[in-house]
């Protein structure tokens, strides 16, 4: 047996450079799509949701925002009467929504409006109807990618229980071009009983049980995990659906699980690796050799920067997460190279500090961090990006390396127009 690898974990703690949670919203709402996303917030909430979303003006989007202002903060209106009012409103103008979710904020919070009572106000009002749902998407103590992990955390309790026989659920959102083939070679692998979590109908919410057997589809799950093992589910430890490793990692913890035989897993995946290894080939000579730094963000980093170290050769400098879960990244870091430096939380000035004397090929960072360091010559990713973007399974790893690579083509498309440009001025 070999022995694990040394990898050193960094903790800090200090200022953060981070999106708030109520940026979920732009990719739940696409996927549940008979719920509403209604959150308590400010202006700049607003302007947030509207900017991250980039909604044209002709859209009906499934998300809105109960603005908070000065009467409000200051007590002079009943923020309850209010928010029962724009309640009221919205459910008269779209009788098509099923699941109404209120979103908390940090202004919210700050005036400690209790949405949990209003929900059950709300809800007893509007059930069978209408579900109405709250959690918070608040960015005081979280990052950004905690605000689907709140939405679906409070969705489990909802979840029927079950007492049939064995069934696989997917827990993450997943774009569902990705679900539909994620789904099919699990089917094709002869695992029938899949449920998704979150379901595209409200309706659709699936049951839970002891005989539930779930695969988290993204690492940033923590809170729905530990809802969904409260209701008897159990988890399969697996890598994440990053790359040919990552995938099929993934596809054989639900192998295991159900008793498929390797020569049958093999046989289903053969085509979709070939097909994966292809498209990586494409980018791997531009990025393999460059030295890659994260901040730390998204709470990808670690299966990102295992797909990158061990699929396209790159070498990593250091990766920063926002929070290390061990009981589901284990695979993930027992796959990182040794020596890796990882970083848990986060001081950004020590981290900056960090990068500028590494000067790294590609830093991936967030967008409050991009510009700047570009400004000082250095190629960055947004890794707000890799959240918006379908990467998961075998058939999008070509997209995925693709996305990495665009940095270092931008850069040498500005250089070469600055180039000629100069030549012309001379």
């Amino acid at each position: 047996m070999n022995a694990p690898i040394a990898i050193e974990v960094l903790r800090e703690r200090g200022q953060r450079e981070v999106f708030c949670g109520l940026t979920g919203i732009i990719w739940l709402h696409r996927k549940i799509q008979d719920a509403f996303f209604l959150v308590v917030g400010s202006r700049t909430c607003a302007h947030l949701i509207q900017s991250a979303a980039g909604v044209m003006i002709f859209a009906e989007p499934r998300f809105a925002t109960a603005i908070i202002d000065d009467r409000d903060l200051a007590g002079l209106a009943d923020a309850n009467e209010e928010l029962d009012r724009v309640v009221d409103q919205l459910l008269a103008r779209r009788p098509d929504i099923r699941l109404l979710f209120l979103v908390g904020s940090c202004p919210s919070e700050v005036i400690k409006l209790d949405l949990s009572r209003a929900a059950e106000r709300l809800g007893a009002r509007y059930l069978p109807q209408v579900r109405v749902l709250n959690y918070s998407g608040s960015g005081i103590e979280t990052t950004f990618t905690q605000g689907e992990d709140a939405c679906l955390a409070s969705l489990v309790p909802q979840m029927a229980q079950s007492h049939e026989a064995a069934q696989l659920l997917i827990v993450g959102s997943l774009a569902d071009v990705v679900e539909d083939q994620l789904v099919g070679l699990l089917t094709e692998m002869g695992i029938e009983q899949v449920a998704c979590l979150p379901p595209r109908r409200a309706g659709d919410l699936p049951a839970v049980g002891p005989h539930t057997r779930f695969l988290l589809a993204q690492p940033f799950l923590a809170d729905t995990a530990r809802a969904l093992e409260a209701r008897g589910a159990r988890p399969l430890p697996a890598p994440f659906p990053l790359g040919v490793e990552g995938t099929r990692g993934w596809l054989a913890a639900a192998a295991a699980a159900f008793d498929v035989a390797p020569e049958r897993l093999d046989a289903v995946v053969e085509a979709p690796i070939a097909r994966a290894r292809a498209a990586l080939a494409r980018h791997k000579p531009l990025l393999e050799g460059k030295r890659v730094f994260f901040f730390p963000d998204s709470q990808l980093e670690i299966p990102l920067a295992r797909f990158l170290a061990r699929e396209l050769s790159m070498q990593l400098v250091e990766v920063g997460t926002p929070y290390l879960h061990r009981a589901h990244l284990q695979q993930e870091i027992e796959w990182l190279p040794e020596g890796v430096r990882l970083v848990e939380g986060q001081d950004v000035d020590l981290q900056l500090a960090r990068c500028r004397e590494a000067r790294p090929d590609l830093v991936v960072c967030g967008l409050g961090l991009a510009n700047p360091l570009e400004a000082e010559g250095m190629t960055t990713k947004w890794s707000i990006e890799l959240v918006f973007t379908p990467i998961q399974g075998f058939e999008q790893a070509g997209d995925l390396a693709e996305l990495f690579a665009r940095p270092f083509v931008r850069r040498a498309l500005i250089s070469g127009a600055g180039s000629t440009t100069r030549g012309a001025a001379a």
